[in-house]
């Protein structure tokens, strides 16, 4: 009996031990095909780099610039996570031998973390959530913790709230510490990496930006970097580098990250677009606010420049990729300079075939189809830019002198993006009305930004661009400017009320701003940026497109 019982309970653990190991294999099996689908969301797209247009020296320029690039990776990568270097090498190793381990560290160098963007940054390695302020706070540290020590210590406000500024814990209080410190030894590399390029660089403009911003580097002060930013002309080569966009903190919109765009400069491209610029102030004056909201006072200068990307790096390439940009974001530049608009000429006819037209034969009435067109895509993709250029900046609240980004805090992003894309649209009819593009351009303006919208919340509502498209979307379709057709489950443009909708939101969004309106904005996101059941529809019906490019980098070949 003893024996009969010794081989039962010996095949009762058998039997467990089998059903414990078929659980992990099937548990490994479903986390590698989730790892794959989460990676084919973004699909290989060849960057190349033409270098027959430069000379020798030019072409020393551009691999300095792009070892100073890779540095703004690295320092990205440890603001987003304060456990990511770690989790990295732990990957790196683990991928020798492990498959799990090899799909996790090319989402994890896509997602720059374990956190998915596109689902909002649910964690993809462990169960760790990301901190709102990612790595720009501590992890433990509170809003309230943080306005109450503004409240306490007044003279601490500028520092804390300063975009190039890491907050930490320090005898048991809190304390500001600049980048500059904060990251001296990157910084210092990176700025050794630009005085050597500009050695090279025989373009006195491009030279000067180059030393201005080594310099800024190490005190971190960018005011006259920016400057000379905004002065760069007759040049092939275009770099844009340092702390600029606040999306990451989640928390306050309050820090920078560090990004690089390196490109060079498409002429022709750039001679044709210079007609906009002279558009600026008539823009501002055009806007659906009162007058005394205007910023009339704000600097006209508005160079555009078309560019082909060489390389990117830091904020801009992590998840879904820039397709055009408009800077600086310090509103003391903008005042006096205005603002630069950098529009990625080989990036935007990448997302538009392989993207766009995709979702536009999926979601849109066959009917309005032939109204998406690359200029309807590229040219909104310029007014969304000009846009961000004009509106409120500086304000007054209360009779205290403020800035919108500073009043609405986390909100600021979602809302200012959604209000850059409302104005791209309500701009390129007030350039039909200024005879710059014919009538017939009004359709190609409305139905190819309809289309772009799903390409845009497939980025993920949390995001900033997302969730404006979001608000978008479901307002317009609320006042019959959209309209979704339940049986064929299509979307299309009303051609009749699309306009008046969308005045009435740029209103809404523009005196958000202008009031620097918090509560405004929270309640415009809470109402409007969701997941509507149309929405839903559409987004489930793409999920077997790509939602964006993966760059690959002709340019890292070259300098291993």
């Amino acid at each position: 009996m003893k024996y009969l019982l010794t081989l039962f309970f010996a095949a009762v653990l058998l039997f467990a031990g089998c059903s414990k190991q078929e659980k992990q294999e099937k548990n490994q099996a479903e986390d590698i095909k989730m790892l794959k689908e989460q990676i084919a969301k973004f699909i290989p797209t060849e960057i190349k780099y033409d270098a027959s247009t430069l000379d020798e020296r030019q072409k020393i320029v551009i691999e300095k610039l792009y070892r100073a690039s890779k540095i703004m990776d690295e320092i990205f990568l440890d603001q987003v996570y304060s456990k990511n270097e770690e989790i990295k090498k732990e990957l790196v190793e683990k991928a020798k031998t492990d498959e799990k381990a090899k799909l996790q560290l090319e989402l994890f160098n896509i997602m720059f973390g374990p956190f998915n963007r596109l689902e909002h940054n649910a964690p993809f390695i462990g169960t760790e959530k990301k901190p709102l302020g990612a790595n720009f706070y501590p992890e433990d540290m509170t809003k309230k913790e943080f306005e109450q020590w503004i409240k306490d210590h007044p003279g601490d406000e500028k520092a804390f709230t300063s975009i190039v500024t890491i907050i930490r814990r320090k005898n048991g209080g809190l304390t500001a510490i600049p980048y500059s410190e904060y990251y001296k030894d990157k910084l210092t590399e990176a700025a050794k990496y630009l005085r050597e390029a500009a050695e090279y660089a025989d373009n006195p403009s491009l030279k000067k930006y180059l030393l201005s911003r080594a310099d800024a580097f190490l005190s971190n002060d960018y005011y006259q970097s920016d400057m000379d930013w905004m002065d760069l002309k007759d040049n092939a080569i275009e770099i844009t580098i340092g702390p600029y966009e606040v999306y990451e903190d989640a928390l306050f919109n309050y820090k920078a990250s560090f990004e690089s765009f390196l490109t060079i400069k498409d002429t022709d491209a750039s001679n044709k677009l210079k007609v906009f610029a002279g558009y600026l102030k008539d823009m501002e004056q055009h806007l659906p606010i009162p007058d005394k909201y205007k910023n009339t006072g704000r600097g006209t200068e508005s160079p555009i420049v078309v560019v082909n990307e060489v390389f990117s790096a830091g904020d801009t390439k992590a998840g879904v990729q820039t397709l055009a940009f408009n800077l600086p974001n310090d509103e003391r530049v903008r005042k006096v300079k205005g603002s630069k608009k950098v529009m990625l000429k080989n990036l935007n006819e990448a997302k538009f075939e392989k993207l766009l037209k995709p979702i536009a034969e999926i979601v849109l009435d066959p009917e309005q189809l032939k109204y998406v067109t690359f200029d309807g895509f590229f040219n909104h993709t310029l007014m969304h830019e000009m846009s961000h250029g004009i509106g409120p900046g500086y304000i007054t609240v209360n009779g205290r002198k403020t800035e919108v980004k500073k009043e609405l805090m986390e909100t600021y992003s979602t809302i200012e993006e959604c209000k850059a894309d409302i104005l791209g649209m309500y701009n390129n009819i007030f350039m039909i009305d200024k005879g710059v593009y014919p009538k017939s351009f009004a359709k190609e303006t409305w139905v190819t930004f309809l289309a772009g919208t799903f390409r845009s919340v497939r980025f993920g509502i949390n995001e900033a661009h997302g969730g404006g498209n979001a608000i978008i979307y479901n307002f317009l379709l609320e006042k019959g400017g959209y309209e979704y057709d339940e049986a064929t489950q299509k979307v299309k443009v009303n051609f009749d009320k699309i306009y008046p909708a969308l005045k009435e939101l740029a209103n809404k969004v523009l005196m958000i701003e202008a009031k620097g309106d918090y509560k405004g904005a929270k309640d415009l996101i809470a109402k409007y940026a969701v997941n509507s059941p149309s929405m839903e529809i559409l987004r489930e019906k793409l999920s077997g497109l790509p939602v964006d490019i993966k760059p690959v980098f002709e340019i890292e070949k070259m300098y291993k």
